[in-house]
């Protein structure tokens, strides 16, 4: 029995040795299967006399369930320099009129000509 199926690849981050994409399906036998992703931005920590500011959207993640979303983006360029940041949403958290956020937060890549990270927050729009 042949079930047709349609979606769409996401690029990994290379943690897998093999290189692996994430497949996400958008319709199960002529179906829509719902995906959604989310803005971010911010700012992160001051430390080592300075800021940097984020933005960004989160990779997809299926609608209707519980679930997390990857993120991944650069900082701003400032006092010579910008940081990673990434990491996973923590789950959804209900809006009172429907929707839904993410809280997220972890520190960025060490980077400067004074090696440093900063810490960052926030919630996904």
């Amino acid at each position: 029995m042949e079930i047709p199926v349609s979606g769409f690849m996401y690029h990994s981050d290379h943690s897998d040795p093999m290189h692996s994409h994430h497949l996400y399906i958008t319709t199960w036998d002529g179906r829509p299967v719902s995906v959604h992703v989310h803005e971010y931005k911010g700012v992160t920590s001051y430390d080592a006399g300075h800021n940097h500011r984020y933005a960004g959207t989160t990779e997809p993640a299926p609608s209707g369930v519980q679930h997390t979303h990857k993120y991944f983006t650069f900082t701003s360029f400032d006092d010579g320099h910008r940081h990673q940041i990434r990491g996973i949403t923590g789950t959804v958290i209900p809006l009172p009129g429907g929707g839904h956020y993410h809280e997220f937060s972890g520190v960025t890549t060490v980077e400067g000509t004074n090696p440093h990270r900063h810490k960052y927050r926030g919630r996904t729009n």
